[in-house]
């Protein structure tokens, strides 16, 4: 295989996965040669930077602080903080939303066919939140969540329902919530398979424990994985890994 053949298959290859690393293995195959391995060089790496192509769709995990709204703009006559004064990539939307009192995990992306397969209620793709609530609910409480419960005009789908032992490790929320004196409070851990408007909210206060702090931390891309905070602080974000965007893009063909 010549050097130049080699060079425009391993450019055939690169435009599969998103970042080249020294000492990888790469598998290159040509119509002369089934298999070549070759081990990419500082060199390699440098070239396959300058002739990798961009990615038509883009895929970003943002941690949402308390109090920015999910959206870009906000044309009231007090304009509040958006998504734009966190995330500077244009054209992206959120899969899904959390109110403006809500924190935590947003997949943002341009791809709308993923977008609704993500979003709409028909594909009961699950989220999980991490729900504070003002007292400690019982058991008899719980299972009203856990079974459906009516909200206005509706009933919620059955729900995931645990009380955790400990608080999760978060970050203190900025302003802090309002705690009353001799009020306990207890977080709970929701999964829900729908996102109707304020949910959660209307959920806990209908069973007369309301919500205090609501974060969400995980989303459901498949049965075995689920993309989660992470390490991701409030106000950072980052672009889902090659293995996460594979598995989004699988979903598309299930």
């Amino acid at each position: 295989m010549s050097s130049r053949t080699l060079f425009i298959s391993l450019l055939k290859w690169y435009n599969l996965v998103p970042v080249a690393r020294l000492g990888y293995i790469a598998t290159i195959e040509t119509k002369k040669v089934k298999k070549s391995i070759l081990k990419l060089t500082q060199t390699s790496i440098m070239m396959l930077n300058q002739y990798k192509k961009p990615e038509k769709y883009k895929y970003i995990l943002f941690h949402k602080p308390y109090g920015v709204l999910c959206q870009f703009t906000d044309n009231s006559p007090n304009p509040r903080p958006t998504l734009k004064d966190y995330i500077p990539i244009p054209d992206v939307y959120s899969v899904g939303r959390l109110d403006k009192n809500s924190e935590g995990l947003l997949l943002l992306t341009n791809h709308s066919a993923l977008k609704h397969r993500l979003s709409h209620r028909d594909f009961a793709h699950p989220r999980t939140y991490w729900v504070q609530v003002e007292r400690i609910p019982d058991e008899l409480a719980l299972n009203n969540l856990r079974q459906g419960i009516k909200i206005q005009d509706y009933f919620t789908r059955p729900a995931q329902v645990k009380k955790l032992p400990l608080a999760p490790l978060l970050p203190p929320r900025i302003p802090p919530i309002r705690y009353r004196l001799n009020v306990p409070t207890c977080w709970l851990e929701i999964t829900l398979t729908e996102g109707r408007n304020h949910q959660i909210r209307h959920m806990t206060a209908a069973i007369g424990f309301p919500t205090l702090r609501l974060v969400r931390a995980s989303i459901g891309i498949s049965p075995e994985q689920e993309l989660t905070l992470d390490k991701l602080q409030p106000g950072e974000w980052r672009n889902v890994s090659f293995q996460e965007r594979n598995i989004l893009l699988r979903l598309l063909k299930s």
